[in-house]
């Protein structure tokens, strides 16, 4: 069974910097899309990034000038490198992976299959 793991989340200042990390166990990831989510509380589950091997990327709009995500072709482990944070990124970010079907919707939740157990990051202002 694949498992996600991330790491790298923490405590910054507003116009700082973070890079969230996803390994993958326990199997291969063939035919599948990884990315990440976040939910603060209160809030709905939403799609920050995601990318297809080497071939696409889907970023929110909110955070497509400031976030990049990035994949390691050898182990398959995903990258979330965050500059220029704000409050309102503070939440638990979840990895995650979805079929290659689903593409199209990959920054929607419904996509997913997989999900990692979250990492927090918090911003102050």
């Amino acid at each position: 069974q694949v498992h996600l793991v991330e790491s790298g989340g923490g405590s910054v200042q507003t116009g700082g910097s973070l890079k969230l990390s996803c390994e993958v166990s326990g199997g291969d990831l063939d035919n599948m899309f990884m990315g990440w989510f976040r939910q603060a509380p209160g809030k709905a589950r939403e799609g920050v990034a995601t990318i297809r091997g080497n071939l696409a990327t889907s970023l929110a709009r909110d955070v497509k000038t400031r976030f990049t995500i990035s994949q390691d072709d050898a182990t398959n482990a995903v990258y979330l490198q965050m500059t220029s944070l704000k409050p309102e990124d503070t939440a638990m970010y979840y990895c995650a992976a979805g079929p290659t079907s689903q593409w199209y919707y990959s920054l929607t939740p419904a996509s997913i299959s997989i999900w990692g157990q979250g990492t927090q990051v918090t911003v102050s202002s």
